[in-house]
């Protein structure tokens, strides 16, 4: 058992105050990031940073404040907070060593690669919206461990902002009022997720104030057991119980052998800064080094931020590296990835020399084709007063996972499974893939594009950066490093900015609603590329540390009204 000291009362009064003020979230359209002296949290939702920046300011590293924001965003953030899913944690610490922490989801013991069939044809259905679709959670194990390894402050006092959002509840905004409201109450959810979401079956409204009883029970069980508070004991039993319910896969055995790892991160250079991120089986870290090493040979300052020579020259580094995720990249744990020849130099040299200023590289459907990955995700970052720098980029797959709430535990499920290949053999031009490393089985963890990462140069901390947005994402972070050091954007600049994507298939260049001109466009297409603008892409909370004063400087993304950057 955790110790049974609670935060102090006087603590949860000024969470209950700060709770009924109006968000002040982010400055939609400033450029200029919040700023604070020696601590910053900036997430996805402006209470659960005010749940980390406490947690700061209270005594807490920045590993306890991540865990606090995490745990809090369960709760605030529900379409991708979580303690029903899984993610990565990057770490730097002021010494500036680092680790990685892998709280991926697993396969459960019951999975194989043939199990998307139905009658011997795949079963979209199965793969993405069934219990089958169900990973074994791993946020809970992965903050127990980062904890365990390098947290400082006590964990009840981490959990308990979490437990005290979910019991008391929070004043809903416009923009998470109405998503709850679409999610909720769309024909055929599971009773216990109306009952979650909805007020009595009839939507929330803005203003009103979303109290999750369940799920604060379940946060106690947390705060008291650690991550015995959800792997055994009542939640989950309830967990089970709904698995057997409904013919999932994941048993009690599941639950119990589950286990976060610790990684070595990915590290490259670019024009001198070092870029650390995640390893395999994030493919973010090993594709956005890839891309930087193929676009450091050029000048892309003197492009001019989103012209046609840098966006094409972006598209076909982008192109070239997502080929690579989809032939190489896996759960290191079940496939031999070389990690250090993929994010080589010399690799990168050889998959670049046939890019030609003025001419596109077609993709064609013989190759590698690129299935889909949901955009739901959220990031979040953490910087201390010491500073130690913490990236999270967490999920439940897609928007609020499977859409099951564990009936008495009141939390989501994820439906991560369907980010294994769709089965043996089935790669075809339509965008499912078969190839053999990321297909399902027992224990192994599913390929994914989450890219938290860490900038430095010299030995100094310079910014911490990720996103959501499924394949986006690692385009998203590696435009936001770009604006920052091939530009000399400020950290609110370099998030604000517009951004683009490519992934090698659907062969196309997505450019964000008024990221180019119709003359821009017009010359992309010239040279072979298919455009489509509209949109957005990502948003990605980040930090940077001010190189002259050392002030932390918070970017909240205003893509987000509802984000928050958060300092002392």
């Amino acid at each position: 058992m955790r110790s049974s000291r609670l935060w102090p009362v006087a603590a949860a009064l000024i969470l209950a105050v700060t709770l009924a003020l109006v968000p002040s979230g982010v400055l939609a359209q400033s450029s200029d990031p919040v700023r604070a002296g020696t601590g910053m949290v900036v997430s996805e939702s402006w209470i659960a940073s005010e749940a980390g920046r406490d947690v700061l300011a209270a005594g807490g590293n920045a590993v306890d404040a991540a865990i606090a924001t995490g745990f809090a965003l369960a709760v605030t953030h529900p379409s991708a907070g979580n303690i029903g899913g899984g993610g990565f944690m990057v770490i730097r610490f002021p010494n500036g060593q680092t680790t990685a922490i892998d709280f991926r989801e697993k396969a459960p013991l019951a999975s194989h690669p043939e199990m998307w069939l139905e009658n011997g044809e795949y079963s979209a259905e199965r793969h993405h919206r069934s219990h089958w679709a169900v990973g074994v959670p791993g946020t809970v194990a992965g903050f127990d461990k980062a904890h365990s390894l390098y947290g400082d402050m006590n964990w009840e006092r981490i959990v308990y902002p979490a437990v005290v959002l979910a019991d008391d509840g929070f004043v809903l905004s416009d923009r998470l009022s109405g998503s709850l409201s679409r999610f909720a109450l769309t024909d055929g959810r599971p009773a216990a997720t109306v009952a979650q979401f909805s007020n009595g079956g009839t939507a929330y409204a803005a203003g009103e104030t979303l109290r999750q009883t369940d799920l604060g029970r379940t946060l106690k069980r947390i705060m008291l057991d650690g991550r015995d508070g959800f792997y055994r004991g009542e939640t989950a039993r309830l967990l089970v119980a709904e698995m057997e319910r409904a013919g999932g896969l994941i048993t009690a055995a599941d639950l119990e052998i589950y286990e976060a790892r610790e990684r070595v991160p990915v590290t490259g250079y670019y024009r001198g800064y070092e870029v650390i991120s995640m390893p395999p089986p994030s493919s973010g870290g090993v594709a956005m080094v890839t891309m930087l090493n193929m676009l450091e040979r050029f000048d892309l300052a003197s492009f001019g931020h989103n012209t046609a020579p840098y966006i094409h020259h972006l598209s076909e580094s982008m192109r070239r590296a997502f080929r690579d995720r989809a032939q190489f990249l896996a759960d290191p744990d079940f496939v031999d990835v070389s990690v250090h020849a993929l994010t080589s130099k010399e690799h990168a040299a050889e998959l670049g020399n046939d890019i030609q200023s003025d001419r596109a590289t077609p993709s064609g459907v013989s190759d590698i084709p690129m299935g889909y990955e949901s955009p739901e995700t959220t990031h979040y970052s953490v910087v201390d007063g010491n500073g130690m720098a913490v990236s999270v980029t967490y999920t439940l797959e897609g928007g609020f996972g499977t859409g099951i709430v564990v009936p008495g535990a009141g939390f989501l499920l994820n439906n991560e499974m369907g980010d294994f290949n769709a089965g043996p053999g089935l790669t075809n031009d339509r965008g499912l893939i078969g190839t053999s490393p990321n297909l399902a089985r027992p224990q192994q963890r599913m390929l994914s594009s989450m890219t938290p990462s860490i900038v430095a140069r010299d030995g100094r901390l310079v910014a911490v950066v990720g996103s959501p947005g499924g394949r986006t994402i690692i385009n998203t972070v590696m435009q936001v490093i770009l604006n920052v050091v091939d530009f000399g954007m400020n950290i609110q600049e370099a998030v604000n900015a517009k951004r683009i994507h490519h992934q090698w298939l659907p062969d196309r260049i997505g450019i964000e609603a008024d990221g180019a001109s119709a003359e821009t466009v017009r010359l992309l297409e010239a040279m072979g590329h298919t455009v489509q603008v509209g949109g957005g892409q990502g948003t990605a909370h980040s930090i940077m540390i001010d190189p002259r004063t050392g002030e932390r400087l918070g970017a909240a993304d205003p893509r987000n009204p509802d984000a928050g950057a958060r300092g002392h």
